[in-house]
């Protein structure tokens, strides 16, 4: 049953489905209210987080949280929409589990589009809860509730939603919750809109409104893929050379993370991650992530669950555009995960077409262990099978051995320069890390990280980062999933990044999130300052000019003032490489007490 909850407590219990009563201590209300019936729906499903911005048009779901829910789902206090619902979407990628995110009206919606858009290219189940003012004319108030309402709400994120709808009566709330929660976690994942209207929230509710059946199973069962199929792709890894695995978004279950080496392994086949999730140990001698050389001389490349494989594949030259692919034109492609399923008809995020010679559908998390068990069936079947195997393994390794040990001699350059590189940096931050059950979020310090630090568990990581202005609410999610588990969760976070949204540090502190901040501070928006020096060569035009419009100079964002004015600890701008590991100890030692905490790092532009 639901655990109590104390007013104004920090963190939310955790329901199980099929759990609809309110904790302990609740006083029923004399009166009932439509708003309630959804509060049910929240107990039902387990939605234990709900991040949200004030609005006046979920006033009655609000107080129906508060109260009547005894603030479950936990509310968490946002000063943006877009922190709201990237903090779900972080959640939900390291825990995989969705979150609520709750938009008011029209204009908290509009707020939010592109974090609800990230969202949705970054396959991330977020229960988006929206409201609009009453579609009964009688019942707006004059103004605000007209310009605050629309047609159809949903309309404007429609594109990069899985589903969205609005009930017109309380009795349609609950089949629609079921279904959006279902389409949300119906593989491949991705946000759902639930547009609440403001008086059927508020109305009092006269009736019992039936919730779904507590038995009935909430999602369906894995896209299972075709046996002959699947025989058919084993047939062609066992003929090739020199097979490559790309995977990309196989590790969003952990599990995946294990039966993939378990894959590896029996096949003797090299991996390249692409790292939308944490896909395959790091330091494992077959990894050969970042290394693109590996598709220079691949026979085959089974690619699992990949929606980008041409940027892993390919050389572009950034100036003309120009691609050249590094895969040898004999070369064979499979292809095993959801195909143009949920393909958008706006947003490009599908990538190019892939024409491969074998294209399965199914979850590679079924799909992976039924190829583990047809290669075992094939090595006991041949006995020449084995040998090469074990040849490709140690080639494999050889080749993965010299990759770090290129990577550990390339971070030492230039070791003592002011300000320190972003290879010092990752190397000062894993040397203070690297003992604890540590959690990196989102940045990778341009690869340093994964080049540098054994990523060697499935949590350790939930993918890289994506656009500017959503690592820090991101960060904050993946920092939450973590919370009760004890981790010391550390975001190498962008200074630009921060500079949308400072106002997420303030979240932190409010909601008791220990976070490990380490200030990627270069001064600058330099991954765009990087194109204009291009564009400058290709042109002739004065390189010296090139970081207008570019620099964060003039004045200076003085991150850690920032921070302590939020009721975090901070300490900075640190630009000696050999004073960061002091000021980490001291930083660590302030999250494991619960308090979030910054060190303001600055380096080079590059």
């Amino acid at each position: 049953m639901n655990k109590p909850v104390e007013t104004g407590a920090s963190q939310a219990p955790i329901l199980t489905i099929g759990d609809t009563r309110p904790p302990p201590g609740v006083a029923p209300a004399a009166q009932r209210w439509g708003s309630d019936v959804i509060v049910d729906l929240l107990h039902r499903y387990g939605l234990p987080y709900a991040a949200l911005n004030p609005g006046a048009s979920y006033r009655g779901l609000h107080d129906s949280i508060v109260n009547y829910g005894q603030n479950y789902p936990y509310m968490m206090l946002c000063q943006h929409e877009e922190t709201a619902v990237q903090i779900a979407h972080g959640y939900a990628k390291a825990s995989g589990r969705p979150m609520v995110a709750i938009l008011h009206n029209l204009v908290g919606l509009l707020h939010a589009n592109m974090a609800v858009y990230y969202a949705y290219i970054d396959r991330a189940p977020v229960f988006i809860v929206g409201a609009t003012g009453p579609m009964d004319e009688t019942k707006r108030r004059p103004r605000i509730d007209w310009t605050h309402t629309a047609n159809v709400q949903g309309q404007a994120l429609r594109d990069y939603t899985k589903w969205d709808y609005q009930p017109t009566v309380v009795d349609g709330v609950p089949e629609s919750f079921a279904r959006a929660y279902g389409v949300m976690m119906t593989e491949p994942r991705g946000p759902i809109y639930m547009c609440y209207d403001a008086w059927l929230q508020e109305a009092p509710l006269e009736h019992e409104v039936p919730l779904p059946p507590a038995a009935a199973a909430a999602v369906p069962t894995p896209i299972a893929p075709d046996a002959a199929a699947m025989e058919q792709a084993m047939d062609m890894l066992v003929a090739a050379e020199r097979p490559v695995i790309m995977a990309e978004f196989s590790g969003r279950e952990h599990a995946a993370f294990d039966t993939l080496v378990e894959l590896a392994e029996t096949l003797g086949i090299a991996v390249f991650d692409i790292n939308s999730r944490l896909n395959f140990p790091g330091c494992h001698p077959l990894n050969l992530s970042m290394v693109k050389d590996v598709f220079r001389d691949a026979d085959l490349i089974l690619c699992l669950d990949v929606r980008d494989w041409e940027k892993p594949t390919t050389e572009l030259t950034s100036t003309t555009r120009e691609l050249v692919s590094l895969v040898p034109d004999g070369a064979r492609w499979i292809d095993i995960g959801f195909g143009d399923l949920e393909l958008s008809s706006w947003a490009m995020d599908y990538q190019r077409l892939l024409h491969a010679d074998l294209r399965i559908m199914g979850d590679t998390t079924v799909a992976i262990p039924q190829l583990t068990a047809l290669a075992r069936q094939r090595l006991a079947r041949d006995p020449a099978l084995g040998p090469r195997v074990r040849a490709r393994t140690e080639q494999t390794a050889a080749r993965h051995r010299a990759a770090r040990a290129k990577w550990a001699a390339q971070a030492r350059e230039h070791w003592d320069q002011v300000p320190m590189t972003t290879a010092r940096l990752a190397s000062e931050v894993w040397d203070v890390v690297r003992d604890e059950d540590w959690v990196l979020t989102a940045g990778t310090l341009n690869d340093w990280t994964r080049k540098l630090w054994d990523f060697d568990r499935p949590h350790r990581h939930p993918g890289k980062s994506l656009g500017t202005a959503t690592q820090i609410g991101i960060s904050l999610g993946v920092a939450l999933a973590h919370r009760d588990a004890g981790r010391l969760v550390v975001d190498i976070q962008p200074d630009g990044d921060l500079m949308f949204d400072a106002g997420a540090l303030w979240v932190a502190a409010k909601h008791r999130i220990p976070l490990l901040v380490v200030m990627y501070n270069n001064r600058a928006y330099y991954n765009d300052w990087e194109h204009q020096i291009r564009m400058a060569k290709q042109r002739g035009t004065a390189l010296e000019r090139a970081h207008i419009g570019m620099d964060m100079d003039d004045p200076e964002p003085d991150f850690a003032a920032m921070a302590r004015s939020m009721g975090w600890y901070a300490e900075g701008p640190i630009e000696q490489g050999g004073d960061v590991a002091a000021a980490l100890r001291r930083a660590i030692e302030k999250v494991k007490a619960g308090q979030p905490a910054l060190v303001d790092t600055i380096t080079q532009k590059r």
